[in-house]
């Protein structure tokens, strides 16, 4: 096995990638070299407090964390002179069924944007950053635990990075990293995923109207920003929203009581996450994207 010339925390700022600091900064687990968050522009408040937090945990500890960015994607997605990533609105196509819109948000304002910092790390040039010298490898920490383990790949996408899940080799699920949060003062770890998410669930969207009003104001604007497609306009057959429910944020139903609450002795995939979203926020890797849907949300 090749000895890693870089060790890399993949930092989503949410639970399981703030448990992974923690834990290196403790020295339960050997320290990276360097942690990595991709910041979308548009994440909530709490998740920067957060960061910032984090940012002098690890500074502390030796690790040095680095903030990538290929922009605002709330801006980029309203702007239609901007090149347009897909993302995954839910959609009211014309004929009145429902479709869903692709997912590219994760892989531009998210992967490609840590990726391109690896390279860099690893001794890539500028201005493209692309070439890696030859021999030179990355171990990369993605912070999968145990209850996500069918999400785990073995396959290595290149040749320059390689995958290591150091939450899989301690045992540890997303309630055990809950609990260890918790007893250490980290208790408040929010979700880290963009303001205007479309698979945030009805819990998270009371949040933001209940105690966050100017984000969720700005959802609700950015909701009716994308309702032709956003940047595309016209493009868009049909229409998009926020909600699943395919009507106005401001109009969804998300004080509704799912059947989780009222039928306690059965658990519903769907009702879970129109509940509670994704778990794990938008991980970059872990992004669920949803409920697999029909339609077609295609220009």
């Amino acid at each position: 096995m090749t000895t890693p010339t870089l060790t890399a925390l993949s930092l989503g700022a949410g639970v399981q990638s703030t448990t992974l600091l923690l834990l290196a900064a403790e020295g339960v687990l050997p320290r990276p070299d360097v942690a990595i968050f991709a910041d979308t522009g548009w994440e909530p408040a709490a998740v920067y407090v957060q960061l910032d937090r984090l940012a002098e945990i690890a500074a502390a500890a030796g690790i040095e964390l680095h903030r990538v960015s290929k922009g605002n994607l709330r801006d980029d997605a309203t702007d239609p002179g901007h090149r347009y990533a897909s993302v995954p609105y839910f959609i009211r196509n014309p004929d009145g069924t429902n479709g869903i819109g692709r997912r590219q948000c994760t892989s531009e304002y998210k992967l490609a944007p840590i990726t391109r910092k690896v390279r860099e790390l690893l001794g890539a040039k500028p201005p493209t950053y692309r070439r890696v010298p030859t021999g030179r490898v990355c171990e990369q920490w993605i912070g999968f635990s145990t209850d996500e383990i069918g999400r785990v790949s073995d396959r290595q996408r290149v040749r320059y990075l390689t995958n290591r899940y150091p939450l899989l080799e301690l045992g540890m699920s997303r309630k055990d990293c809950q609990r260890w949060l918790a007893a250490r003062g980290w208790g408040d770890t929010v979700k880290s995923a963009c303001i205007g998410c479309p698979f945030h669930g009805n819990r998270a969207w009371r949040d933001l109207r209940d105690n966050h009003p100017d984000e969720w104001t700005d959802a609700i604007a950015f909701d009716a920003a994308i309702r032709n497609g956003g940047a595309r306009g016209s493009g868009l057959r049909g229409k998009a929203y926020l909600h699943a429910s395919r009507v106005p944020l401001d109009q969804a139903p998300i004080d509704r009581i799912t059947r989780v609450e009222r039928r306690d002795d059965q658990v519903d995939l769907f009702d879970l996450l129109a509940e509670d979203g994704d778990p794990d926020g938008c991980s970059p890797y872990g992004c669920r994207s949803g409920v697999p849907m029909r339609g077609s949300a295609a220009a």
